[in-house]
């Protein structure tokens, strides 16, 4: 290194190349000190469970399970599109309840623990949930969609408990929300790309029933997680107080949604999802049964899956790189057009025009999933950043789920409205004439929230904050209530050392 620096300073040629290295590690080395930055200024297990959770349980085990639900639905259960779409947006439920997770890990500590708990917990019900639908034969539709909905109630908590730490953090330490955000999509993205790689080959080998065995293992991390997760204990809570605590609580949360600066990009972010339109079951049975489509195997489902999730993974590095420091505003106008002009590109696919230009499906699609995950991936991050910053503080958790279950309500409305308009246009197992119709209608649709973009606020995303009284910076105890709220995520050694 020494040797380095003096050549750095002793001739112009020498200098190009020593800066070229230099680059190039900093390129290779500049992900791990980022990560090291955040382990060291919001503790390594923070960033150990975003990880493990977003990227392990929700990335790879998300991917699987989404693989394996689909053709577990369409060859298992053998249901129609429509039908498919309606059930699986069923088992979303729990999302949108979030909130009723998320006030249980603000105020009803388990054993004097608010957090690790409930992720011991989560683990236990999704390892059970995916073992009965896994082992038991011919099992009925609808209880194989309890079990799935459990499944999904087990990440929702995972989810909630881990979101409530990112929203504390994130408002302890502004400067670095967007950088926690940009940690949970890389790793999700990272998790997926993964899980959709190896998706397809499962299927393919074990069965639907025999992956959704295997996703026993993501789910039991997130116990794993709540057992080494570093969390100081509360001795001595009143349990009498839980009443008064929900009670003090449902009134923040009624008094922050109050606020404009809240409920309006909320009305924004529900009305934006819920009018992209969700017709993917659709297209995933025209992708395998239609004679008129591409009739892809499961191997080759899956790695198209996996390299869309490259996309995600470009639109996150985008945005941590480039428009992380763009206004709200203006990043949702130019993500909204691009997410309405990527849809087009499955217009052109089942309408075959493809075929016309000489572009073969196999290349096509994955373009398609790269652009469409990308451009998505870049709609969502900036929706993240702002959620977490409409946050106040006390009930951090609470209300970042409900605004959450806000966004997950726009989810589920979107995949009911993409299921009924399958099936008015009459979309079936062996009947796609109308899909390309369907594809149009969706891709309108998409430029429909550009009429309410005035509901986002034009500040910085690095900068915007609520109202001093709303974020609870009036008061005088700020110290005290955060000593109280015990998310200081202190060293595990220590806490071990003081029982």
């Amino acid at each position: 290194m020494v040797v380095e620096d003096q050549n750095l300073e002793s001739g112009g040629s020498v200098r190009v190349v020593i800066k070229g290295e230099s680059h190039l590690r900093t390129v290779l080395w500049g992900p791990v000190r980022w990560i090291k930055m955040l382990a060291k200024e919001l503790h390594w297990s923070f960033v150990f469970g975003v990880v493990s959770l977003y990227g392990i349980n929700q990335g790879l085990g998300g991917s699987l399970g989404r693989v394996a639900t689909e053709y577990y639905m369409k060859d298992v259960q053998k249901v129609q599109p429509s039908e498919s779409q309606a059930l699986t947006a069923i088992t979303k439920i729990p999302w949108i309840i979030k909130p009723l997770w998320g006030i249980l890990t603000d105020v009803l500590p388990i054993y004097g623990f608010h957090r690790r708990p409930y992720f011991v917990l989560a683990g236990v019900l999704g390892v059970v949930s995916m073992l009965f639908i896994s082992v038991l034969g011919n099992l009925h539709l609808y209880l194989a969609l309890l079990w799935m909905t459990i499944a999904s109630a087990a990440m929702a908590i995972a989810d909630v408990t881990i979101d409530a730490c990112t929203a504390y953090n994130s408002i302890k330490h502004p400067s670095l929300a967007s950088d926690m955000q940009s940690l949970c999509s890389l790793s999700s993205s990272i998790g997926a790309l993964l899980g959709f790689f190896m998706s397809g080959i499962l299927v393919h080998l074990v069965g639907s029933k025999g992956v959704f065995g295997l996703l026993t293992l993501p789910f039991a991390l997130a116990s794993v997680v709540g057992m080494v997760f570093s969390e100081s204990h509360v001795p001595g809570f009143s349990y009498k107080q839980v009443n008064q605590k929900f009670i003090d609580a449902g009134r923040a949360m009624w008094r922050t949604m109050k606020c404009s600066d809240v409920w309006r990009p909320s009305l924004y972010m529900f009305i934006s999802l819920a009018l992209s339109l969700n017709i993917h079951e659709g297209l995933f049975y025209w992708f395998t049964d239609s004679k008129d489509g591409p009739l892809f195997a499961q191997e080759t489902v899956g790695f198209i899956l996996s390299i869309g999730s490259v996309g995600s993974i470009l639109g996150a590095t985008l945005y941590q790189l480039v428009l992380k420091d763009h206004p709200f505003r203006g990043i949702c106008l130019w993500t909204q057009l691009l997410f309405a002009l990527a849809g087009m590109l499955d217009l052109i696919l089942v309408l075959r025009l493809n075929l016309k230009l000489g572009l073969p499906d196999y290349l096509f699609i994955v373009v398609d999933e790269i652009v469409s995950q990308m451009i998505g991936r870049l709609k969502w991050m900036p929706l993240l950043v702002l959620t977490s910053k409409l946050c106040p503080h006390g009930i951090e958790g609470t209300f970042f789920a409900l605004l959450m279950s806000i966004d997950n309500a726009g989810f589920m409305t979107s995949s009911w409205l993409g299921g009924v308009l399958l099936h008015v246009l009459k979309v079936t197992r062996t009947e796609f004439g109308n899909l390309w119709l369907a594809v149009l209608i969706r891709n309108v649709m998409r430029v429909l929230p550009l009429f309410v973009l005035f509901l986002v606020p034009k500040g910085d995303q690095n900068t915007f904050k609520l109202p001093g009284e709303i974020m609870g910076e009036d008061s005088d105890s700020d110290e005290e209530k955060e000593e109280a709220r015990n998310l200081e995520l202190a060293s595990l050694v220590h806490s071990a050392d003081r029982r």
